[in-house]
């Protein structure tokens, strides 16, 4: 019996210490902890001032970099950058004792390298340095770091030194070598080429100025220039025979009218040519009135009356003047006929002139042909020389790797090591990971230890104790026991617990409630049994009036929640939880009753459609409550009843259940902008795990309070809970924790009052 004892002991004792919390056995240890971190801190600032300060200056040079004014890359520069090992073997260039041995040979590199040797105090190997070039090179070589930089084609030449001077030197000396090497070597052959080849493609295209000039020069003294469409002269030509076709017709149009005049002289007036002209026209209508009035008179008076005289004198008058206009048209069409005759004339000239020209331009462009021949094969020789050196130039740059600067080192200003913050934070980190590992292995050692004293002192009393005959016969199970829930393995002190809980969920522990004593006269399976019908809330609630220590609680919770500096912006609180059976309800009524009685106007809601209590705890008449309100048969305002507590109204969940998909409804909304009219607003949430309608409150409400019982919720649940609050939207206020144990009252009993007054809520 003493055995198997011992070993559940010691099992007990082994989970015990697994399943605690890592911050407990830390702080447990905490001497050990803050011991080994500040040992390891002391180190780190002791190394940090004895250690050496080196500096480290650095030169950047680029391979393989692309002409930017060369697009179209040779087959060599095809081939080389394509080449992933062009890099690793510019590289290797960089760290050869050649490239080594042209850095050293700089002025004044061998000087600032010996003077590097003679500050580290080994005076052996400077002095051999003086006269021994390998010693030389072997002791600045591994000060050198050379690397490329990513995958990328720039390569860093760096030089770590005691002296920053120095290391800026020694970089720069290097960096120099290594460009001047690149340029030097590979490429003369090529590079004279390329140079023979631009002195002949300069020499051809003065040549091809030259041509081009003369032959422009004899082309426009000949004519031969061309025009838009054609040459200068066969457009002349062209314009000169357009311009004696409309003279000639322009003097067979005047020849016609002239003719006509001329050939009918008696009935020249009624002429087409000159019946057009307006003048005659108008003295013909004039002639044909005058004559009307001659014959008309003529009948009445006498041939020699006056009036007819003066007709006969008028009649004559305008004859006069339509011969004389008719002379003046025919003298008109005569000078039209005459000028358009030698316009004809003049442009048949020079139409003649332009005809020999432009059949004397044949010619004259066969005796420049050859000249234009020339000067088209000078062209191409000019664009092959030109190409073919662009070639050369191009794989010069690739023979000598198109090594380019990009920048020299600078004088380092900071060193580079040991640089303070980073060496600090490397300590930091070492010494908190060794102070975690001693904390946990002494606590280890600890537990063991104490295991194994429990072990000695409890084996000599149980050992001369004679065990009884009646233990190997079984206990009968107790009635009580049998429906009682199996006690849970007791976990961390509960004010641990919380501290712990307000760590990983961010939000403050704002009070810790306590059980409330219950009614002596109320036994415990009555409470058990009475549970989940509200009828305990209703006894419960005096009793929370009535302790003392219970309204304390409450009185720091409502001053952490209403007692800050955005105490405005408090006004309405979702109360929720984890799980079931946390006190959620009982701690919604318990705060409001005291908040009315301390004088503000206080509304409570309750949002449990599920399982509705208000009504019973609270002895409410029956109303549509929150129901009648999101389905729109009633008001906020005539869905309110007052309570027994002045100040307090409570809006219960209704009549009987419902889905808590109402609460998706936007007639919540509106009652929450209704509800201002009150100094705060209690919402009692809906049952754990209907994840999608806290959320949806949360959004709604100014803050939310976590409800936790002491001793029962996870820190998982806490942690899930209010992450998801917060990924909804929601504001997390704080934390109550509710049902803390009393150590005057029995374990037992306790628990079953706990239980009881967590089912009604």
């Amino acid at each position: 019996m003493f055995t198997r004892r011992a070993i559940v002991t010691n099992t007990e004792a082994a989970d015990g210490a697994a399943g605690e919390s890592p911050l407990l056995k830390v702080w447990r240890s905490r001497s050990l902890f803050g011991a080994v971190f500040l040992g390891v801190m002391i180190l780190t600032v002791i190394a940090l001032v004895v250690l050496p300060v080196r500096y480290l200056a650095t030169g950047s040079v680029i391979v393989a970099e692309q002409e930017p004014s060369n697009s179209n890359a040779s087959a060599a520069w095809a081939q080389k950058i394509g080449d992933p090992a062009d890099v690793e073997s510019q590289l290797l260039i960089a760290r050869s004792p050649r490239v080594m041995r042209l850095a050293m040979q700089q002025p004044g590199i061998t000087e600032a390298a010996i003077e590097e040797c003679q500050s580290k105090g080994n005076a052996a190997t400077c002095e051999k340095m003086k006269t021994d070039t390998a010693a030389l090179i072997d002791y600045v070589s591994g000060n050198f770091s050379i690397g490329a930089v990513g995958r990328s084609r720039v390569i860093n030449i760096s030089y770590t030194s005691s002296m920053p001077e120095v290391a800026q030197k020694m970089a720069n000396a290097l960096t120099n070598a290594f460009l001047d090497e690149q340029r030097t070597s590979g490429a003369n052959s090529r590079e004279i080429a390329a140079s023979y080849l631009w002195k002949e493609a300069k020499q051809l295209d003065i040549e091809l100025r030259d041509a081009d000039a003369k032959i422009q020069a004899f082309r426009r003294n000949k004519g031969l220039m061309r025009g838009s469409l054609a040459p200068i002269s066969s457009e002349r030509l062209t314009s000169i025979s357009q311009q004696l076709s409309t003279a000639e017709t322009a003097r067979a149009d005047a020849l016609a009218r002239l003719q006509e005049i001329k050939a009918n002289q008696a009935r020249a007036v009624d002429s087409p040519s000159v019946l057009s002209n307006r003048s005659i026209a108008d003295l013909k209508q004039q002639l044909t009135v005058v004559t009307a009035q001659f014959a008309s008179q003529a009948n009445v008076l006498g041939p020699r009356h006056p009036s007819l005289r003066a007709l006969e004198q008028e009649q004559s008058a305008i004859k006069e003047r339509m011969a004389t206009e008719v002379a003046s048209i025919a003298a008109s069409a005569q000078k039209a006929y005459d000028a358009n005759d030698a316009l004809v004339n003049s442009l048949k000239k020079q139409m003649d002139a332009v005809k020999a020209e432009v059949g004397s331009a044949t010619s004259d462009e066969a005796s420049i042909e050859s000249m234009v021949r020339s000067t088209e094969i000078k062209r191409q020789q000019y664009a092959d020389l030109y190409k073919r050196a662009s070639e050369l130039e191009t794989e010069r740059r690739v023979l000598i790797g198109n090594t380019r600067l990009v920048s020299l080192a600078e004088l380092p200003a900071k060193p580079f090591f040991p640089k303070k913050i980073p060496f600090l934070a490397a300590g930091g980190t070492l010494g908190l990971l060794l102070a975690l590992v001693a904390a946990f292995f002494g606590d280890r050692v600890n537990l063991a230890g104490l295991s194994r004293l429990r072990t000695v002192s409890g084996r000599p009393a149980r050992a001369a104790a004679p065990e009884p005959a009646a233990v190997v016969t079984p206990f009968p199970p107790a009635p009580v026991q049998a429906t009682t829930p199996v006690e849970p393995r007791p976990g961390p002190p509960p004010v641990a617990l919380s501290s712990e809980l307000a760590v990983v969920t961010g939000a403050p522990i704002l009070a810790r409630l306590p059980t409330v004593k219950r009614d002596p006269s109320e036994s415990p399976i009555g409470a058990i049994l009475t549970a989940q019908s509200g009828a305990s809330l209703a006894r419960s609630l005096p009793l929370a009036l009535q302790d003392r220590h219970y309204q304390d609680a409450l009185r720091d919770l409502a001053t952490g929640l209403l007692a800050s500096n955005d105490a405005r912006t408090r006004r309405k609180i979702l109360v929720a939880s984890p799980t079931t059976a946390e006190g959620k309800t009982f701690l919604t009524l318990t705060l409001a009753q005291h908040l009315a009685t301390a004088g503000r106007s206080v509304l409570v809601i309750e949002c449990d459609l599920g399982a509705p209590k208000f009504e019973a705890a609270l002895g409410l008449r029956s109303s549509m409550g929150l129901q009648g309100i999101l389905r729109g048969d009633v008001t906020p305002r005539e869905a309110v009843v007052r309570t027994a507590t002045p100040n307090l109204d409570a809006i219960s969940a209704g009549p009987f259940s419902a889905s808590a998909e109402l609460l998706m409804r936007k007639p919540l909304a509106d009652l929450l902008l209704w509800s201002q009219i009150y100094d705060v607003v209690l919402i009692d949430a809906p049952s754990p795990g209907i994840q999608t309608d806290l959320g949806v409150l949360a959004r709604q409400v100014d803050g939310v309070l976590l409800c936790m019982r002491s001793g029962r919720s996870s820190i998982g649940q806490a942690v899930a809970t209010s992450s998801a609050i917060r990924v909804a939207g929601g504001n997390v206020f704080g934390i109550a924790v509710t049902m803390m144990p009393d150590a005057s009252t029995p374990r037992s009993t306790d628990r079953l009052s706990n239980d009881a007054y967590a089912g009604a809520t």
